[in-house]
């Protein structure tokens, strides 16, 4: 018999075009295609954002000058009041093309402004609009004061209005002629506090241990770890310092308003009895206790303001005004290029840290080099140090004030200009100026150090871990923060801040001439006012950054006229054009033509979190600080 057929191989079927593979692919050309739709979209958004600020800085560069005649300077800062921009450029441009905030007016471009406006014969007065203002501290509040006090003595007016004011707020309106106030509006004085959060019995409950090693009696950075309430060395020193912070606010805020200070003391803490003689209403009491002029709504003050001369907008309404921004680039252009030697500005802003930091922060390397590099340009024939620190890591502190020394080593003059505060990390930076001037309100001092160190053995146990193993000596696996530590181990850290202490307080007695223990009898971390400060030797002068600048002017022997330049890190092609950008009057055309990015597109997270001793603090080794918390509200 034949053999049977061999049974064919059924022929193979096509793809399953709706299989796994087939949408897994279709999925991935729809990815493909969104990816590039979406990158082009961007790429061509930004292309044409960059050619419409091309043409319009060339529109604005061919049309009639931005401030006219007879306009107002209006002055309405937003945000934080800082000494340097920490958001970048880049957020900056496209804040204001979305017509969002950037939360922050660097108080030079302020003062720059006002004293611009003081010698410019098209403004004839200000317009202080300070109701979005946030300051940290007094000390940059009273430079913008001071500058509004030179405006007023050429004798163009100042008028301060808003809708509420704080305290902080209403310390610039007092320096205007006429401070009124919407009738619906508010002013509280209510004096100044330190109040801080105790972790103590927190970490107790989590297991954490915190081993405090600190020299100075009054130095209670770290307190908050170790106790579950204020020290009464840290009240005590505290109301010292603020005490004298309140009465330098009441003597100068009296003084502008012809008041008694100390009746305007007792109206200050009165507040809870006086209220009801207006039945609530703030602004009314404010108005009887002669804090402010009167009261109008906006409506109002510009129809005020329309009936003392100052002419209508373009397009007949409002006032004719120009805003800060826009008048900053408008005198920066008018200035042109600085050229020839002059004074070097190098800001120290925030806290100190080690390594590389972005503006707006100190970094032990990144600053040093901006001192380095001014010190190495030949324009540069005096160095001012603008500080405004709380301090920070003892190390990256040093490294600065070693540049601060070279400086003067190599016949360069060093003059320090305090700001809000320079205290502790902040003095240490500084003690090596060959002057020191703060203003009367500056917090500073605080001459102490102290370190921190955790371990977790506690927290491990609440899970049932344990630690256990065996090493080669008593120092060996010290620092490991699963195991307690040593007291052994506790002493040598202690012996270590000793010794940063005693460096701390030698190298400000051999800055300022005078012995160790007259400066341990200053220091032992406690906190002085500038004016407590002079009284004890730790700064020279009292006085702003313009006083700084014209006292290193002065040391360097440069004469009257001299360019002032602000040293700054390198910036790329695109960073420098987006700084240009965000400040230059073409970007307020483009809004004026309706061309905005939309506002999400600008909504960056453009300040750090705040920092915290313990979260930042490195696992596995003591943390030494030079540190102050000492910040009233």
């Amino acid at each position: 018999m034949p053999p049977p057929p061999m049974p064919s191989r059924p022929s193979p079927l096509p793809p399953r075009r709706n299989g796994l593979w087939a949408a897994l692919r279709g999925i991935g050309r729809v990815i493909n295609v969104a990816r590039l739709l979406i990158v082009n979209a961007v790429f061509f958004t930004l292309l044409f954002v960059v050619v419409l600020a091309i043409v319009g800085g060339i529109a604005v560069n061919r049309a009639k000058a931005v401030v006219q005649d007879g306009s107002v300077l209006v002055l309405q800062p937003e945000g934080q009041l800082v000494e340097q921009y920490s958001v970048d450029p880049l957020q900056r441009a496209l804040a204001r093309l979305s017509g969002d905030k950037t939360q922050q007016v660097r108080l030079r471009d302020l003062v720059g402004a006002i004293n611009a406006a003081a010698k410019d014969k098209r403004i004839s007065r200000i317009l202080l609009l300070p109701g979005e203002l946030h300051a940290g501290g007094f000390a940059a509040l009273r430079e913008v004061g001071a500058a509004l006090d030179r405006f007023r003595a050429t004798g163009k007016p100042v008028i301060a209005w808003a809708a509420s004011l704080d305290q902080g707020q209403y310390y610039l309106a007092a320096h205007a002629d006429r401070v009124l106030l919407d009738p619906q509006g508010s002013l509280m004085l209510t004096g100044l506090a330190n109040y801080r959060l105790f972790y103590k019995d927190l970490l107790d409950k989590l297991g954490v241990d915190v081993h405090l090693f600190r020299v100075g009696q009054f130095k209670s950075a770290a307190e908050p770890y170790i106790l579950d309430h204020a020290s009464s060395a840290s009240k005590e020193a505290d109301s010292y310092w603020m005490g004298g912070l309140w009465d330098e606010y009441l003597a100068e805020v009296a003084k502008l308003r012809k008041l008694d200070p100390a009746t305007l003391r007792a109206d200050v803490d009165d507040l809870p009895q006086d209220i009801a003689s207006t039945q609530g209403d703030l602004a009314r009491l404010a108005l009887n206790e002669h804090l402010i002029d009167g009261m109008a709504t906006r409506a109002e003050l510009i129809a005020d303001l329309r009936r003392q001369g100052v002419p209508a907008a373009n397009n007949g309404h409002g006032l004719r005004s120009v805003g800060l921004a826009r008048y900053v680039a408008d005198v920066r252009s008018s200035r042109g290029q600085l050229t020839g030697a002059g004074v070097t500005v190098v800001v120290a802003e925030g806290d100190i840290a080690g390594g590389k930091q972005p503006a707006g922060s100190i970094g032990g390397e990144s600053t040093a080099a901006l001192i380095r590099a001014a010190r190495e340009d030949r324009r540069t024939k005096a160095l001012v140090l603008r500080v405004d620190s709380p301090g920070g890591e003892v190390y990256a502190a040093e490294q600065i004030r070693r540049e601060v020394e070279l400086t003067r080593e190599a016949g360069i003059p060093v003059v320090v200009s305090m700001g809000d505060v320079a205290a502790s990390g902040g003095y240490w930076i500084s003690m090596n100026a060959n002057r020191i001037f703060a203003e009367p309100n500056t917090i500073t001092g605080s001459i102490g150090i102290f370190g921190m160190y955790y371990s977790v053995p506690n927290t491990l146990a609440k899970f049932g871990i344990r630690s256990d193993g065996v090493a080669t000596g008593p120092m060996a696996g010290a620092f490991d923060i699963t195991r307690p530590l040593d007291p052994k181990v506790g002493a040598v850290i202690q012996a270590i801040i000793d010794k940063g202490y005693r460096d701390f307080v030698g190298g400000v007695a051999k800055a300022r001439g005078k012995s160790f223990d007259a400066i341990d009898a200053i220091a032992q971390g406690r906190v002085w006012t500038g004016k407590q400060a002079l009284d004890r030797g730790l700064v020279d002068r009292l006085g702003g950054l313009g006083d700084a600048v014209a006292e290193a002017a002065r040391l360097a022997k440069l004469g009257r006229n001299y360019p002032v330049r602000y040293a700054q890190a390198p910036m790329g092609a695109l960073e420098s054009f987006l700084v240009g950008f965000s400040q230059n009057a073409s970007v307020e055309l483009l809004r004026s033509w309706g061309l905005r990015l939309p506002p999400w597109f600008a909504q960056v997270q453009a300040l750090a979190p705040e920092l915290s001793l313990l979260r930042d603090a490195k696992a596995g080794t003591p943390n030494v600080y030079a540190y102050c918390l000492c910040s009233p509200h």
